[in-house]
Formats: structure tokens, C-alpha cells, sequence
């Protein structure tokens, strides 16, 4: 292995190890909401769905301003910031960690490392295109955020936040049972169908 990858692989652990100490008050919540995510029961999408539902709808009935949407948010935040390091270990007895959920922990934490990595990564990426290939850039930024506009104009703010959100909730449990590669292995043969349907068309 080249002393480049070496240091990356000791940086990722580096990084995931100090990640793990900074939530270790929250691995217990961590690890319940890894398996709602995952569905490792059969009920906890539809569980799932309800919570966000119900928060979507509280939402639209009290209609706060974003001031006060915000607000409510980040006040959400410290107070489970503040709590759940607290209240976690007398709930769930997190002294009692088995060799199986230290591990689950800790793919957890190396798997954020990583997409906080590919995230850098791809701000990186853009920021080179936009050095490199500047009219590029330009006009994927443009047709991006034009296109981003219109279906912001189309639908409505608070069910197109539901959707996203709802989706990338969902996202984990749908790649786990293997609905994703599914249903994208048949849109590849879909349209391998028509791109040979329509070679034997110029025949």
C-alpha cells in the first residue's frame, strides 16, 4: 500500500475515532434510530412516515413564520443537545453495550466520516470546474438552479420540503432491502430494450 493511502486510511480513523467520543452520549439513539432507519422491523416505515407526517401537518396547521419555524427548530436542538447525553444512559443502560452494537457504532460513525468526505469532495469538484471549465460551470449552475426555481413555483414549499425529507428518510431502509438496485436494474433494461428496439429500426 503506497504511504498515500496509508495516511488516508489513518486519517479516516483518526477522524471516525474522534467523531465516535464527540457521540458516544448519543449512541444509544443513534443505534435505535440505525435500525428504524434500516426497517429492521416491518412496521417502522410506516411508523416513520406517521412521526413525519404528523410533524409536516403540525407545521401547516400552526403556520409559524420562518423566524419562528427556525427558531423552534434550533431551540429542538439544544434542548436534546442538552438532554439526551443525559437521560440516554438511564434509559437504555448504554453501560451495557454489547461487542456487536460497539461495532454497528462504529461503521456508523466511519459511514458519516466518509459522506462528510464525499460531500468536501464534490464542493471541491465544482469549485475546480468552475476554475477549469468556467462557461461550463456557468451553465449547469444556471440550468440547475433554473430548473430548481421552476419546480419550486410548481409545488408547494412546505410538501415539497415533506418530500425531500421524507425521501431521504426512506432513502437507507429502501437501499438496505435492495428496493433501489431494483428498481433501477429495471430502468437500465428498459431502456437497453429501446436503445436495441431502435438500432434494428436503422437496420
Amino acid at each position: 500500500m503506497a504511504e498515500g493511502d496509508n495516511n488516508s486510511v489513518y486519517q479516516l480513523a483518526s477522524e471516525t475515532a474522534g467523531l465516535e467520543e464527540q457521540l458516544q452520549g448519543w449512541g444509544e439513539v443513534i443505534l435505535l434510530t440505525d435500525k428504524v432507519l434500516r426497517w429492521e422491523r416491518a412496521w417502522f416505515p410506516l411508523a416513520l412516515m406517521s412521526v413525519v407526517s404528523f410533524a409536516f401537518l403540525m407545521i401547516y396547521y400552526l403556520d409559524p413564520s420562518v423566524l419562528s419555524g427556525v427558531s423552534c427548530f434550533v431551540m429542538f436542538l439544544c434542548l436534546a443537545d442538552y438532554l439526551v447525553p443525559a437521560l440516554a444512559p438511564r434509559i437504555f443502560g448504554s453501560n451495557k453495550w454489547t461487542t456487536e452494537q460497539q461495532q454497528r457504532f462504529h461503521e456508523i460513525c466511519s459511514n458519516l466520516v466518509k459522506s462528510r468526505r464525499r460531500i468536501v469532495g464534490w464542493w471541491k469538484r465544482l469549485f475546480a470546474l468552475k476554475e477549469e471549465k468556467p462557461k461550463m460551470y456557468f451553465m449547469t449552475m444556471l440550468f440547475t438552479l433554473a430548473v430548481v426555481a421552476w419546480i419550486g413555483q410548481q409545488v408547494h414549499n412546505l410538501f415539497l420540503t415533506y418530500l425531500i425529507v421524507s425521501f431521504f428518510l426512506l432513502f437507507p431502509g429502501l437501499n438496505q432491502h435492495g428496493i433501489i438496485t431494483k428498481y433501477i436494474g429495471m430502468a437500465k433494461r428498459e431502456i437497453n430494450k429501446l436503445l436495441k428496439h431502435k438500432e434494428k429500426k436503422n437496420e
